[in-house]
């Protein structure tokens, strides 16, 4: 039986960062799908360049960026977002509750008099938090509705803290300081892109680790934990570690762990990559839709990033798992709410792709973060270390899988020769 150190569960991000950390060269990394990069594939149809999804990079660690850039023979560009909340027939600043003052006089009115007057009880879950902190008039008009449509449930099941740092937090004070002094910054107030896509930071990452350690079309199908043995879809591996970013509740469920029903719940994403015959809206990159009778709730604009001369879209809809989807059926759905939000008058579809994102986003609750923090003990304990946005069980950004797979491979490091 083929025996490695370190056998690496998925050739993405979280994955090929710490291969590139280890100070080892006896590891392995499977990838169950015919080719690499997880989430951060891109696809190149007909002229167009689309990645499975919106990946736009934000750095708060210059050092991260370095590594990656110096390692592309791509154009980057780092870009001062522009993000937009089409709200009924108006275009106002995000986040909505910092701009509240650009709405119809009646509907400013109905914010600020609920945020004045809210309950500040302490919340108990994700939609109290909402409501106690921003009140009912911001609340319902955009920050339930558009959670909502992006996690597919009842944010009242959520934990309070379920999307963390990248809530867009804002206090009375300087809500109202907004009005006269714009300040919209925010975690993603710049980013950074490839002319290549998402891919190419994929394969920076590639760069200097070794072709033959890469096995793609290699599923992991169980764990025996006792005899750190991986069976595969094309054999057993025995391993001293086991780094993993797979969704945290398939890897539990390989190892025979047994899990609380209901702990580990999720939404899936449908995206769709579209491609126009011409240019359509310009200077914004990407724009949020609350409103329940719009099919999706965010659209963005690749064709804003490199200024090409062609309208390039990506589309987001969220879904529950059980979902049962009819993909052309979503798309002329789509195709039609993009005529009656006016972001097509006229244009031609002339290319179309589309990718199932499952899971997207998982749903942090008390109740996960707790089960995920003792099952992640148990399995490190037995030399299986579960890593990343979906083997963490988290929200979190790409730079923060990059950081933790490092951080892991240095604690390693300090007992390699």
């Amino acid at each position: 039986m083929e025996h490695v150190k370190y056998l690496i569960i998925g050739a993405g991000v979280s994955g090929f960062a710490f291969a590139n950390a280890i100070h080892s060269d006896d590891y392995v990394i499977l990838e169950r799908d015919h080719e690499v990069g997880g989430y951060c594939k891109t696809v190149h149809q007909d002229g167009f360049v689309w990645d499975y999804s919106g990946h736009f990079f934000h750095f708060k660690r210059p050092e991260i960026e370095r590594f990656l850039v110096e390692r592309m023979a791509d154009e980057v560009r780092t870009i001062v977002k522009r993000s937009k909340i089409l709200y009924r027939d108006h275009l106002i600043e995000f986040p909505f509750q910092k701009n509240i003052h650009q709405l119809p006089q009646e509907e400013f009115i109905d914010c600020l008099y609920h945020l004045y007057f809210r309950d500040t009880k302490p919340p108990t879950n994700f939609k109290e938090m909402v409501y106690n902190r921003f009140g009912k008039g911001i609340a319902e008009k955009f920050l339930v509705p558009y959670n909502e449509k992006l996690y597919a449930c009842d944010l009242g099941e959520l934990d309070v803290n379920a999307m963390g740092r990248f809530f867009p937090y804002a206090d009375l004070d300087g809500i109202i300081r907004n009005f006269r002094e714009p300040d919209n910054h925010s975690y993603n107030a710049t980013f950074t892109y490839p002319k290549g896509g998402a891919i190419q930071y994929i394969h920076a990452l590639m760069r200097d680790l070794r072709p033959e350690a890469i096995r793609t079309n290699t599923s992991l199908l169980s764990l025996d934990l006792h005899n750190k043995v991986a069976q595969t879809s094309k054999g057993a591996i025995g391993f001293d570690y086991l780094i993993s970013s797979a969704p945290f509740d398939r890897l539990v469920a390989m190892s025979g762990i047994e899990a609380p029903l209901g702990a580990f719940r999720s939404n899936k994403v449908l995206v769709f990559n579209l491609g126009f015959d011409r240019k359509g809206w310009s200077d914004i990159h990407w724009v949020y839709f609350p409103e329940r009778d719009v099919r999706f709730y965010r659209v963005g604009f690749y064709d804003n990033i490199f200024d090409t001369d062609r309208m390039s879209l990506y589309i987001e809809i969220g879904a529950a798992l059980e979902e049962t989807l009819d993909i052309e059926a979503e798309r002329q759905r789509v195709l039609l709410d993009l005529q009656r939000t006016k972001i097509v008058t006229g244009h031609q579809l002339v290319s179309h792709h589309h990718v199932v994102l499952d899971p997207a986003y998982v749903h942090i609750t008390t109740e996960s973060v707790r089960v995920v923090d003792d099952l992640r003990k148990k399995l490190a304990a037995r030399g299986v270390y579960s890593v990343g946005r979906y083997g963490g069980w988290t929200y979190c950004s790409i730079e923060d899988n990059i950081i933790e797979a490092r951080e892991l491979a240095g604690i390693f490091n300090t007992f390699e020769p």
